[in-house]
């Protein structure tokens, strides 16, 4: 893989948006919205795409990743600062590495199978965009499950609904992943 191309960094949108969803803790989300770390993160990316030394898809997005990570990093450090001491009002954000091991986890539990030759990068990626299409209630019911791993009873608490409810949730949106997984397998 040359160095990739502005444009080609945007393909990873969804899966840094799901990762930044996960690592940035919903009690900062009314100061910063994951996307606005998604956007820092291609930016300073693309800034420095000359630096990127990798060959393959997994390798960018591994960059990239460690981009994020940064960027969550001096968020979490901003936020700790005198006045804007959060640390009161929420815990520091999850590691979006552990995140991208929830996110292969769900890509295994989807369906994957070793006979695949697709890229586990590549996969990554369309099971991000997969989950940017679910209704909203279901996106964030899978997140909060197996991206975070929060427990039933936290999910529903922290949506505001009952535990069967979320359990219905999970339900239809892994049956939609699997669905959307399905449709945009390749040939």
């Amino acid at each position: 893989m040359a160095t990739p191309e502005a444009s080609g960094l945007d393909r990873f949108r969804s899966y840094l948006l799901v990762l930044a969803r996960a690592g940035l803790d919903p009690r900062v989300r009314p100061k910063i919205d994951p996307s606005d770390v998604v956007q820092q993160t291609l930016l300073e990316a693309h800034a420095a795409v000359g630096q990127f030394r990798g060959e393959t898809t997994s390798e960018l997005a591994a960059w990239l990743r460690q981009i994020m990570a940064r960027n969550l990093a001096n968020l979490g450090r901003d936020f700790t600062r005198a006045k804007r001491d959060v640390r009161r009002e929420a815990k520091a954000p999850d590691n979006p590495g552990e995140s991208n091991a929830r996110l292969e986890a769900l890509l295994a539990a989807g369906g994957s199978s070793p006979s695949r030759r697709m890229d586990r990068a590549e996969q990554l990626l369309r099971l991000a965009t997969a989950l940017q299409h679910l209704p909203q209630a279901q996106r964030e019911a899978v997140e909060l499950r197996y991206l975070t791993g929060l427990p039933l009873a936290d999910i529903a608490q922290q949506l505001d609904r009952t535990a069967p409810a979320v359990a219905g949730l999970l339900h239809r949106g892994l049956a939609r992943l699997r669905e959307l997984l399905e449709e945009s397998d390749p040939p």
